[in-house]
């Protein structure tokens, strides 16, 4: 087990070190942030001695191991249109997309295991039919999409929730989200379920496979023919097995997950990270742009990496470091 978190240490460092390079590369490709601080009004000659205070004239390893040096002690920069350290803008937005990630995971779990192994257990039945070609459709429709036409429904429509916003949020042991008040939670659920609609179809049939494999298995032939009763075998035996797949899937998409809410905050006007990274890209707030990028690269890294150390402890008999026995 040590051998294998220094060996995901190292690999780490590698990955965020070439997330870094790339990040900050297209800095320069991303417009002139002075013409969004300054204006028009600034003269050319201004603007050059601006751009030298900056350091945007440097050279580019001038520059990035400036921004290096920096981000080891935690320092990403300083946002251009929020005059604060990039890192504590994007720490102050986390809070609403790690709601929103969250509530989407209730859902997707709370939905894909029963709708999974439903169809699992009875495949040719008319309700598996039914939850396979919704499964289906779901993968074919865009994130933006679902979002809008569940706004255009419960909120243009049918005036059941709000279209837009975070609503009201309390604090609770210094945690202030909107889990803990009415309008905060009915804020929270066409978001959530326009976000977990990327991921809810893939893991229903994700779900499904794997069920069906293992219920196609020796040990479950074994078990069936010793007479354990068939609730027993599904649920018991079978589904555990099943799950350790789903779990690995999981762990990762759910990381993905923080990355995809772009387009739902966007269409909810949620206050979020997603939400902050286009504004940042609309002002060309380059120091927010690069953190954001490398925040959620380290968000994938350590995510994989807790998967795996899950997977390991879960079934032991993964060798995590790949070798053989």
């Amino acid at each position: 087990m040590f051998s294998f978190l220094v060996n995901r240490l190292v690999q780490a460092i590698v990955v965020m070190f070439v997330i870094s390079l790339v990040a900050f590369s297209i800095q320069d490709n991303l417009g002139d942030p002075l013409r969004e601080l300054v204006g028009q009004s600034v003269s050319e000659a201004e603007r050059q001695a601006m751009r030298d205070e900056m350091g945007l004239n440097d050279p580019f390893l001038t520059k990035y191991g400036r921004f290096i040096r920096g981000a080891v002690q935690g320092d990403f920069g300083t946002s251009y249109f929020f005059k604060r350290p990039a890192l504590d803008v994007i720490l102050d937005k986390l809070v609403a997309t790690l709601e929103l990630v969250f509530g989407a995971t209730l859902i997707i779990i709370l939905c894909s295991i029963p709708l999974g192994v439903y169809s699992a257990i009875k495949p040719k039945s008319v309700m598996t039919k039914i939850i396979m070609a919704l499964s289906s459709i779901g993968i074919s429709i865009p994130v933006f999409l679902t979002a809008i036409l569940l706004m255009y429904v419960f909120s243009i429509q049918l005036g059941w929730l709000p279209s837009f916003g975070r609503g009201e949020t309390a604090n609770v042991l210094g945690w202030e989200s909107g889990f803990f008040t009415m309008d905060g939670l009915l804020h929270l659920i066409l978001p959530s379920i326009a976000l977990a609609s990327i991921m809810l179809p893939l893991f229903i049939r994700l779900v499904r496979s794997e069920m069906l494999e293992v219920l196609g298995s020796e040990y479950i032939k074994f078990a069936q023919a010793k007479g354990i009763g068939l609730k027993k075998i599904y649920y018991r035996h079978a589904l555990k097995n099943t799950m350790l797949p789903v779990l690995t899937v999981g762990g990762v998409q759910i990381g993905t997950m923080v990355a995809y809410t772009i387009l739902t905050e966007k269409v909810f006007q949620w206050p979020g990270t997603g939400q902050l990274f286009l504004e940042a890209i609309t002002r060309v707030d380059t120091p927010l742009i690069t953190a954001y990028v490398i925040f959620v690269g380290l968000i994938f890294v350590v995510t994989n990496t807790l998967v795996d150390l899950l997977y390991g402890i879960i079934n032991p008999t993964v060798n995590l470091m790949g070798k053989g026995a």
